[in-house]
């Protein structure tokens, strides 16, 4: 049984005795006193008697209820607030007949802080006056806080919106405006065009002082960007992403854009990085505003991902909606997919699959813990869904989608995505809906393979063996953990489906008999001759039972995880691992990355001893991806934590002799033929020589080059910005940090105002630390302030007084940072490496459970607890390990 069946008769669940088919609503919102009134008018069908209708309702006040029955009769209704499931009962005086039914409602509620529901976002503008914006954000289940209304994904309606607003201010929603029409109050009333059916938390209401870029047609569609005063020149980029994805998309789902319009919103405060609303996307500034000649290339592909995945959404997530919440991870995983689609196409040169790596990474790091969960897992109360927006569900599940359409093929799998966006459009699907229409057009067995993946947590290490010959290749699976206990719930699976892909560099070998005198009596000599190394390509779905992969010959090298796609680590054996190190230059950049992530994950679980990770370093000489020298960076930064001053000076000494040559290669300023990655790539050094080596030329470097920036007598060099920042930050003091305010305060675009943000909880000093974690206690919007404080658990010097300023201001910061940035402001506790600090901090947040999320925070328990048998395996030979391999 599925899960939205499952839990269809629960407390928390509408009853389905009646379905809105249309609403009409009317919103009335008072920028001004923070508060707004609704007038609802809802066509229902009453599919039996009912002596009451029920539906969600939350945080507002309903003044009148009335119905017209299907047989004509008009009743007024008894209200009664359910506030524990958040609905609200309307009593009628008798049982009305099953049938076509009106349903009136008059409502208010308060322009809220919290960034959800109907709430207020404030920016100061040029003349220094504080303006406020009221805008929405409904998923998960909060559209309930704006008007009562069937918030449940699959109560699909069709939504006629009307916002009566000052005069002078924009009001934007899902569909076109068809009419304005003053009230004589100074006032106007802006009447929206039809929606499709569609899903309540799709709906999207925003009003305020806005300005509204010209429409670019896109196949008949109008684009625009709104926005704040002043940042129109920030526009453009954002203009021409949306322009490509909206054709990229309706090409590749062969379906037009489902809406009349689509307006990309930016705004002062958001929670999330970005909401789906159907024509009306809602996005925090810094990933919609943007100066390209002012960006990193990081930034830019920051801006086109974010963009392409809503973009994305309206297609998944949108035209076909999940049942329940459970299929949540669905519309959220295939639009991660779709973005690294249509940003590869965008820019193919920013090679979007294989910076994926670190995102994938990222993700196998959290599955690899015994806390993990699958992709889908059951949802009960709404509210559990909110657990579902991690890196699990959008990383492994963009991550597995991509190794089921490299194994199956790009074409087919596009045209069983097709089959399934077709027999479902405009309604909802559940997961085994999706495979079952791949199913059905490429003839594989996808949903027998895919469940093993979806509705299981973890992930195999694949391991391979040559045959004594050397003809062949054994492959067996068993699940990676970094730890051998803690999973007594079994959240790490087994016995996975894997789409293997591999490539192997082979010798045949032929036989020929040589002999001479009486040919009875003749002794035969074989002699063998071995060919020129010839590649050969294989695919195999290998199943809990192994595998066999016979081979052309005698096998040198093998790279199984070909193209880098599966989400699994691999393990070779028998001469098999030092013959692929060795061939490090003939293996793709997303390989190379696989080979150095998979090693250090064994040495983390204690299954490789860590010279073996340090060896390969210094075999990385020539490397030239910035995401494979992302990893060595990140351990290397782990090394610092639990090897602490004892050991400092010999990993400072390691860091710049294995990363200053390449440093030196790529010098400090952009040169004709760099790749479009290699500012990325000089940035990652950069940082790390100027924080983990300590380098004092790199330091005198980056601080001279800020100094000058900030004196206006230079530039810095756009992607090399955030890096000078950090390390600028790191090595700073309090003149230093001042002017990170200043800047902080007056910036020249999004990206600037975010960079000096988070460069504060970079600074070092114990009054530094303070004064910043002041700062996001009171001044910081509450979208940034989770991830300064998390920034400041991990500052090597400032995490202990971060985690006692987070013990003491417990209660203040729950009451004041939205609910879901809680888990990831507390990611920041894995690196509280010390066995008493960890200690605390396991015992605090026992006592202490998180309002949601608390999946994600038992995660970053277990993570520490990794690092910290990682600290007692290692941490007493690290000083003379690192010198004998530095």
């Amino acid at each position: 049984m599925t899960q939205s069946t499952t839990h269809a008769d629960a407390a928390y669940r509408l009853p389905r005795t009646a379905t809105p088919q249309h609403y009409q609503l009317t919103i009335t919102p008072d920028l001004q006193a923070a508060t707004f009134a609704g007038d609802e008018v809802v066509t229902l069908q009453v599919h039996q008697p009912v002596t009451e209708i029920v539906l969600n309702a939350a945080e507002l006040e309903i003044g009148k209820a009335s119905l017209t029955a299907p047989d004509g009769a008009h009743h007024q209704l008894t209200i009664t607030m359910n506030e524990k499931d958040e609905q609200v009962v309307l009593g009628l005086p008798g049982e009305i007949p099953a049938g076509s039914a009106t349903l009136a409602l008059s409502f208010s509620g308060v322009l809220n802080d919290k960034l959800r529901g109907f709430y207020r976002s404030t920016f100061t503008d040029e003349a220094g006056n504080q303006r406020v914006i009221a805008t929405t954000q409904f998923e998960s289940t909060d559209a309930r806080r704006a008007f009562p209304c069937w918030d449940e994904p699959d109560r699909k309606a069709v939504f006629s919106v009307t916002l009566v607003v000052e005069e002078g201010l924009v009001a934007i929603s899902n569909a076109a405006v068809v009419e304005e029409t003053p009230t004589g109050e100074g006032k106007r009333r802006v009447r929206f065009a039809d929606t499709m059916i569609m899903s309540t938390y799709l709906v999207a209401m925003v009003v305020g002082p806005l300005e509204v870029t010209e429409p670019t047609e896109v196949n008949g569609v109008p684009l625009r960007v709104v926005h704040v005063p002043g940042k129109g020149h920030l526009c453009d980029f954002a203009l021409e992403v949306g322009a490509h994805a909206l054709r990229f998309f309706s090409a590749w789902f062969d379906i037009p854009y489902p809406a009349d319009k689509l307006d990309l919103i930016a705004l002062p405060d958001f929670a999330a990085g970005a909401m789906e609303n159907l024509g009306a996307v809602t996005f925090r500034e810094q990933v919609l505003l943007i100066d390209p000649a002012a960006a990193s290339r990081a930034e830019l592909e920051r801006v086109a991902d974010v963009v392409s995945h809503e973009i994305a959404h309206m297609w998944f997530g949108d035209l076909v909606t999940m049942k329940w919440w459970n299929g949540l991870w669905l519309n959220e995983a295939f639009a991660t997919f779709m973005e690294m689609l249509c940003v590869d196409a965008f820019r193919p040169e920013w090679e979007r699959w294989v910076s994926f790596g670190l995102s994938r990474g990222a993700a196998m790091d959290t599955d690899g813990m015994a806390s993990t969960r699958p992709i889908e897992f059951p949802v009960g109360r709404p509210s559990e869904a909110e657990g579902m927006f991690d890196i699990l569900t959008y990383e492994k599940g963009a991550a597995v989608l991509r190794m089921l359409e490299r194994y199956l093929g790009a074409e087919p799998f596009r045209r069983g995505i097709g089959h399934y966006l077709d027999a479902h459009r405009h309604g909802n699907a559940e997961t085994t809906d999706l495979w079952d229409a791949i199913e059905a057009v490429t003839g594989e067995p996808v949903r027998a393979t895919m469940d093993s993946w979806i509705f299981q947590g973890g992930y195999p290490l694949v391991r391979v063996s040559a045959s004594g010959d050397r003809r062949a290749l054994a492959l067996d699976q068993l699940p990676f953990r970094y730890r051998a206990e803690g999973n007594e719930r079994g959240a790490i699976g087994s016995d996975w489906q894997i789409p293997v892909m591999l490539r192997a560099g082979v010798r045949a070998v032929d036989e020929t008999s040589r002999g001479g005198g009486d040919p009875a009596e003749r002794v035969e000599q074989v002699e063998q001759v071995e060919q020129v190394e010839q590649v050969e390509h294989h695919r195999v779905l290998l199943g809990p039972d192994g595998g066999r992969v016979d081979l052309g010959g005698r096998v040198n090298w093998v790279v199984v995880n070909e193209g880098g796609w599966g989400f699994y680590r691999v393990h070779q054996y028998g001469g098999l691992a030092q013959a692929l190190t060795a061939q490090l230059d003939n293996l793709d950049p997303l390989e190379r990355f696989n080979l150095v992530s998979d090693t250090w994950a064994e040495v983390l679980a204690g299954v490789q001893p860590l010279g073996a990770f340090l060896a390969l370093i210094g075999r990385l000489e020539n490397e030239a991806d910035p995401s494979v020298w992302s990893v060595v960076v990140s351990a290397l930064a782990l090394l610092d934590r639990i090897g602490g001053e004892q050991s400092r000076a010999a990993l400072q000494s390691f860091a710049r002799t294995r990363l200053g040559p390449a440093f030196e290669r790529v010098g400090w300023t952009a040169k004709s033929g760099d790749g479009e990655r290699t500012g990325t790539l000089r940035a990652t050094l950069l940082d790390a020589l100027g924080n983990l080596g300590a380098d004092p030329k790199v330091i005198e470097r980056a601080t001279g080059i800020h100094a000058g920036a900030m004196a206006g007598q230079d530039t810095i060099e756009p992607d090399l910005a955030g890096a000078v920042v950090a390390v600028v930050a790191v090595n700073g003091g309090a003149s230093e940090y001042e002017a990170f305010l200043e800047r902080y305060h007056h910036p020249a675009n999004p990206q600037e105002e975010t960079r000096y943000l988070y460069g504060l909880p970079r600074f070092r000093q114990p009054d530094l630390v303070d004064r910043t974690l002041e700062f996001a206690r009171t001044e910081a919007r509450t979208q940034n302030a989770p991830f300064m404080v998390n920034l400041l658990l991990v500052n090597r010097e400032g995490g202990r007084a971060a985690w006692e300023f987070v013990k003491a201001h417990w209660d203040e910061l729950l009451a004041r940072f939205p609910r879901n940035t809680i888990p990831r402001m507390l990611s920041g506790i894995s690196g509280l490496c010390e066995p008493s600090l960890a200690a605390d901090v396991r015992t605090f947040l026992g006592a202490h459970p998180v309002p949601s999320g608390g999946r994600t925070v038992e995660q970053s328990l277990e993570r520490l607890a990794v690092n910290l048998a990682f600290a007692q395996r290692e941490g007493p030979n690290l000083t003379a390990m690192l010198e004998a391999t530095g």
